[in-house]
C-alpha cells in the first residue's frame, strides 16, 4: 500500500547531496524504484540532452528526434544501480532493469530525482494485462499523438521540465518534446497494455503465437486478423484494432509532402497490408531466411 506521497510507508526518506535515498538502515543503495515515468537514456549527460549549451535546446538527431532516449520506465519499475555519478548538482545512476532487458555497450542511465532507492531489493513491477476492450480504448485514445523515438508515454513527463527547466520561454511544440510526449511504434502498444508486452520489435517478432500467413493473398491474410494481432518485423510494428482497421505510430507517412507527417494514425487494414505486401514477404517464422524483406503476424492476446 502507498500513501498519497507515492512513497512506501514505514520507510525514512533521506536527502544526500541532491540524491533521494530510501533506506531502512545505513548502507549503499543498490536498487531504485521509479516514482514517476522515468526517462532512460544511453548517456549520463542529461544536461546536454535537455538544455544544451544555451539552456533552451534539445539534442536532436538528423530526424528531429532525441536519439539518446531508450525508453520511458513506468512507475514501479525496479532498477539495479550499477554505478553512481554526479553531473553538476545532479546525481545520475547507471542501471539495468528486467523491464528493459536489451543489451547495451553504452549503458543505461536515469536521473536519481525520478526514483527512490534502497539497499534491499524491491519487488518487481507487477504487470497486469488490461482487458481487451480497455487496450483497444487506450490505442484509440492515442490517435493523433506525436511520434517520439523511444517514447511510450503519450501525455509526457512534466517532471522533465521541472528537473531540467529551460533557461528561457520555449514554444508549445518544443515544450511537448521536452516532456517526451508521444510514442514510437512499439511504445504505442507498450503504453496501451500498461507495460505488459515486450518493449521492442526485436522481441515482438517472436512474441505470442504465429498466425499462419505464408503464401496467402491479401484477402486471405485480412480474413485471419483478430483484434490486437501485431503485424511486425524488426524495426516496426502495427496493431490490429478490428478486421477493418490497424493503428501505428510512424515517423513519416508521406515524405513527399512538405511538413512533419508522423504520429499515431489509424488506417484501413486492407490498404495498409496491400502497401506492406509490395515491400515485404509474409512468413510464419521470422527466423526463416527469405529473399528480401519479411514480416510476421503474431497473436499474443489469447482471451478472444
Amino acid at each position: 500500500m502507498k500513501n498519497n506521497t507515492g512513497i512506501l510507508p514505514g520507510i525514512i526518506l533521506i536527502i544526500i547531496s541532491g540524491c533521494t535515498s530510501l533506506t531502512e538502515k545505513p548502507g549503499i543503495a543498490k536498487y531504485a524504484v521509479a516514482k514517476y515515468p522515468t526517462p532512460v537514456l544511453y548517456t549520463s549527460d542529461f544536461n546536454a540532452v535537455f538544455g544544451g549549451e544555451d539552456g533552451i535546446s534539445l539534442k536532436f538527431d538528423d530526424y528531429g528526434e532525441i536519439d539518446e532516449l531508450e525508453c520511458i520506465a513506468l512507475p514501479g519499475t525496479v532498477f539495479c544501480i550499477e554505478d553512481t555519478m554526479y553531473k553538476g548538482k545532479n546525481c545520475i545512476y547507471r542501471v539495468t532493469t528486467h523491464d528493459y532487458p536489451y543489451p547495451t555497450e553504452k549503458g543505461y542511465y536515469i536521473d536519481s530525482r525520478f526514483v527512490v532507492v534502497s539497499h534491499v531489493k524491491p519487488d518487481e513491477r507487477i504487470k497486469i494485462l488490461p482487458p481487451l476492450k480497455q487496450i483497444l480504448k487506450n490505442l484509440r485514445n492515442a490517435e493523433g499523438a506525436l511520434y517520439t523515438w523511444g517514447g511510450n508515454y503519450c501525455r509526457g513527463i512534466p517532471e522533465n521540465l521541472y528537473f531540467y527547466p529551460p533557461l528561457a520561454e520555449i514554444d508549445v511544440s518544443l515544450k511537448e518534446q521536452w516532456m517526451l510526449c508521444g510514442v514510437d511504434c512499439s511504445g504505442l502498444l507498450y503504453e496501451a497494455t500498461n507495460g505488459y508486452v515486450p518493449r521492442n520489435t526485436s522481441t515482438l517478432v517472436t512474441y505470442g503465437e504465429p498466425v499462419l500467413i505464408e503464401g496467402l493473398t491479401l484477402s486471405q491474410i485480412t480474413e485471419k486478423l483478430l483484434p490486437l494481432d501485431i503485424i511486425v518485423w524488426k524495426g516496426h510494428v502495427f496493431t490490429v484494432i478490428d478486421k477493418g482497421e490497424v493503428i501505428e505510430s510512424n515517423y513519416d507517412y508521406e515524405p513527399e509532402i512538405e511538413g512533419f507527417q508522423g504520429g499515431v494514425r489509424i488506417s484501413p487494414a486492407d490498404k495498409r497490408l496491400e502497401m506492406l505486401l509490395k515491400e515485404r514477404t509474409p512468413v510464419n517464422d521470422y527466423n526463416k531466411e527469405v529473399e528480401g524483406k519479411k514480416f510476421v503476424i503474431r497473436r499474443w492476446y489469447q482471451n478472444q
